[in-house]
C-alpha cells in the first residue's frame, strides 16, 4: 500500500455538515473523500415535500457561499438546490449511493483506517462521522406497527386526501403532517403522549394547530398512546378510557435516532444514561478513538433537538484544524 492511496480524511455522510467538512479539508489542502449511502444531502431529500426550515437561509450557509431564498425561511426544495450548487461549485469529491459497512484499524501503517463500503475499500488516516440521525425511527413498539399503512416518514399530503389518518406525536413533523393532510381533506386524529402541542413547534405554526384542535377540525387525544394498530382501526388508550377509531393510515412522527450500533462498532464510547451521548473532545471533536471525529447532530446522542446545521457548521472548522495540525507535526 503506497502513501498516495491513503486519504488524509474520509468523511462518512454527505449531508450539509459532511459537505462543510469537505470544504474545510479543501481549504487545508487535505486529501479527502465523502462517502454517502444515499443521494446528496440524503436526509434533507427525505424531508416532507412542503417543509419550511425554522432557520433563515443565511444560517444554513456553508463554505461562505450565499444561500438566497425567496422567503425569509427557505424550503426543502431551495435547500436541495443550494447544497447541490455548493457541491458543484466546490467540485467536492463525493461518492453517492456507497454505504460504509465497516471501519477497522490497519496494522500496515500507524493510525490508518480501512474503510469498507458496498463497492470497495479505502484507506485514511482520519475518519469524520457526519451521519446525522434521520435513518432509524423511534418505534411505537405496538402490535400492528409493521402494517403497510404505518409510516415513520411523512412525504406528501395529497396521498392522504379523504382518508382517515392518525398522526402520532406533537412536534414539528407531526404538526406539519396533521395540518397539511387536513388541508387536503383528510379526517385527522392526533395521538399525543404529552399534555399539549410541543413548545418547540415553529412559532408561526403552533397557533394554527392549536386553533384547529380547539375548533374540532382536527381531533386530538392528549396524554394518550396507541395500543394496537389493525388494518382498519386503531386502538387508543386515553385518560377517559380505551377507544377504537376507524383508520386507514398512521403517520408515526415519533422522532429518530443516530445509528448507535455503528458508533459502537467504531469503538466510540456512549454515555450510560438515556441520552447515549458519544464521547468526544469538545475542542477538537475527536472521539475516544484517536483519529475518529464526530460532526453534526450525531454528537448529541438522543438529544437530537439541540444541534442543527447552523450550530454544527463550526464542527467542521474545529475538526479540520486539528487534523491539519496533526499532519504538520
Amino acid at each position: 500500500m503506497e502513501h498516495s492511496e491513503i486519504f488524509d480524511v474520509i468523511i462518512i455522510g454527505g449531508g450539509p455538515i459532511g459537505l462543510a467538512c469537505a470544504i474545510e479539508a479543501k481549504k487545508k489542502q487535505l486529501n479527502y473523500l465523502i462517502l454517502e449511502k444515499g443521494c446528496l444531502v440524503n436526509s434533507l431529500y427525505h424531508y416532507p415535500m412542503n417543509m419550511t426550515f425554522f432557520s433563515t437561509s443565511d444560517r444554513l450557509e456553508i463554505g461562505d457561499i450565499p444561500f438566497v431564498s425567496i422567503a425569509a425561511k427557505p424550503t426543502r426544495n431551495e435547500a436541495l438546490e443550494y447544497y447541490r450548487r455548493v457541491t458543484l461549485k466546490e467540485q467536492l469529491h463525493i461518492h453517492l449511493f456507497e454505504e460504509v459497512t465497516a471501519v477497522t484499524k490497519t496494522m500496515q501503517l500507524p493510525l490508518c483506517f480501512k474503510v469498507s463500503t458496498i463497492k470497495q475499500q479505502y484507506y485514511a488516516h482520519n475518519i469524520i462521522v457526519a451521519t446525522g440521525f434521520y435513518d432509524i425511527p423511534l418505534l411505537l413498539n405496538v402490535p400492528g406497527e409493521d402494517l403497510p399503512k404505518v409510516t415513520h416518514y411523512y412525504k406528501d399530503p395529497h396521498f392522504y386526501a379523504f382518508q382517515d389518518v392518525v398522526v402520532v406525536g406533537a412536534n414539528n413533523s407531526a404538526v406539519d403532517a396533521a395540518l397539511e393532510t387536513w388541508r387536503k381533506g383528510a379526517n385527522v386524529t392526533m395521538v399525543v403522549r404529552e399534555s399539549q402541542i410541543g413548545e418547540r413547534v415553529k412559532y408561526w405554526v403552533r397557533p394554527d394547530i392549536i386553533n384547529r384542535i380547539e375548533k374540532g377540525s382536527i381531533k386530538a387525544y392528549f396524554n394518550s398512546v396507541i395500543t394496537t394498530i389493525e388494518p382498519h382501526h386503531v386502538h387508543i388508550q386515553t385518560p377517559g378510557g380505551n377507544i377504537t377509531i376507524p383508520n386507514q393510515w398512521v403517520i408515526a412522527a415519533t422522532g429518530y435516532q443516530p445509528n448507535f450500533s455503528f458508533l459502537r462498532n467504531l469503538g466510540i464510547e456512549l454515555s450510560d444514561d438515556g441520552v447515549q451521548k458519544p464521547t468526544y473532545d469538545e475542542a477538537t471533536h475527536e472521539t475516544n478513538v484517536a483519529g475518529i471525529y464526530l460532526a453534526g447532530v450525531v454528537c448529541g446522542g438522543y438529544n437530537t433537538h439541540r444541534l442543527f446545521i447552523e450550530n454544527s457548521r463550526e464542527h467542521a472548522v474545529k475538526i479540520l484544524q486539528h487534523i491539519a495540525e496533526k499532519k504538520v507535526l
